[in-house]
């Protein structure tokens, strides 16, 4: 039973909670949303508020925690100080002179140079996999070209005949 002077009343709370049509059973109509507005900005979640609620006021006193045992070695401490000081390590710019790849069978010289880079300590394996993939492309492009100009000069050719 629904007891409007108790404030549970049946209808939308605001204008974002819109009631969506249902089936005769009670379930949302397929490919339709049960909530089409979604969460209101700034909406966090229950462990949020209550860890935020429990913090309130003694994160200074936690960092300064935290600081005291990364000074005094705890490895876990100095993580955390150093994972929240320290930007995440980007990808570096790799520097490497490569042999001009004008045609697919430029791409052996060109596998060969970063090879060479690797083995000398130049770039690492991680870095020469990626130049390696820049490289793949870079020949499946050639191939994709050359296999459009044969077709155009095929297609040229068949229409002279024509």
């Amino acid at each position: 039973m629904v007891d409007l002077t108790e404030g549970n009343s049946p209808m939308p709370e605001s204008n974002l909670q819109i009631q969506v049509e249902r089936t005769p059973q009670g379930h949302f109509v397929k490919g339709q949303s049960g909530n089409p507005a979604g969460k209101p900005p700034g909406c966090r979640n229950h462990a949020s508020r209550t860890a935020e609620a429990l913090l309130d006021g003694e994160a200074e006193a936690l960092t300064r925690k935290v600081m005291t045992l990364a000074f005094d070695g705890d490895p876990t401490a100095m993580r955390l100080c150093f994972d929240r000081i320290i930007a995440p390590r980007r990808a570096r710019p790799v520097h490497l002179d490569l042999p001009p790849i004008a045609e697919p069978a430029d791409i052996a010289a060109a596998m060969a140079a970063i090879t060479v880079a690797v083995a000398e300590g130049a770039i690492t394996p991680a870095e020469a996999a990626e130049v390696g993939m820049v490289v793949e492309t870079y020949l499946r492009a050639l191939e994709a070209s050359g296999f459009d100009r044969r077709l155009k000069a095929l297609e040229a050719a068949h229409a002279a005949v024509s």
